[in-house]
């Protein structure tokens, strides 16, 4: 035993000794080190991280329901921006472009030759008019023994590419072939008168060819009337209106023979 308590007291020596944990680390001293102080010593209200409770401010009571917070925001609008019911729904013919007083203006215009006509109108691609105008020449033909209705639309389509390319190298603006279309369709109008004199009298005779002659002059005349105004062609009408003459000369022809 009395080797083992010499090893243990030869085997680390140092100065270091109890009375030394007093003292500050590093250089470091007591006073210096307000982290060092006992803590019986240490002063707490020198800290500014924690209010004293005279200063804490008093929180505000809850005035929410349970469950039911309350919003920090205005609630968004609940109205949809586009319209789902049918009431917010255009009409179905004004969705497929089919406007009736439009139509009714145009077919007064084809009407009176001599009244002047509104070229934002007339600019408009409408083909229900001109469809149900072919529709009823084609059917007063009928009526008279005369199944046409093949060359009805066949010489319709044929004249309305050929007056698209002559208005579009004579107009400044340009037009579109569904103006042309429906400008020509309804000026048939008065084409129809003749095919129903037809189905009750014959064309062939001195009569017949006057009431064709006029029909004709009326249907050319209308057609260069609407061309001239919706397309700023002023003095131009008598060079449009030949090839219209020339057009509906071969409705004529249909339903004369």
């Amino acid at each position: 035993m009395s080797g083992f308590d010499n090893f243990n007291t030869d085997f680390y020596q140092t100065s270091y000794s109890i009375d030394d944990q007093g003292q500050a680390a590093y250089g470091y001293s007591n006073s210096e080190d307000p982290y060092n102080k006992p803590y019986s010593q240490y002063d707490y209200s020198q800290q500014g991280g924690y209010p004293t409770p005279g200063m804490i401010p008093p929180q505000q009571p809850y005035t929410g329901q349970i469950l039911q917070p309350t919003p920090s925001f205005p609630p968004a609008s609940t109205q949809p921006v586009y319209g789902s019911g049918f009431d917010d729904e255009p009409p179905l013919l004004e969705e497929l472009g089919i406007n009736f007083d439009h139509i009714w203006q145009k077919t007064l215009t084809v009407l009176h030759p001599l009244k002047a006509s509104d070229g934002s109108i007339m600019t408009e691609t409408d083909l229900a008019g001109p469809m149900v105008f072919c529709l009823a020449f084609g059917a007063t033909l009928l009526l008279a023994g005369k199944i046409q209705f093949g060359y009805v639309y066949g010489i319709s389509v044929m004249g309305c590419l050929g007056m698209y390319c002559l208005l579009n190298l004579m107009s400044m603006t340009g037009v579109s072939f569904g103006c042309v279309a429906s400008v020509l369709g309804y000026c048939l109008l008065p084409m129809i008168l003749l095919s129903s004199f037809g189905v009750l009298f014959s064309l062939q005779g001195l009569m017949g060819i006057v009431l064709t002659a006029a029909i004709i002059g009326w249907c050319s005349l209308s057609a260069s009337k609407i061309f001239i105004s919706a397309l700023a062609m002023d003095g131009q009408q008598l060079l449009v209106a030949y090839p219209c003459a020339l057009l509906y000369g071969v409705f004529a022809l249909i339903s004369v023979f």
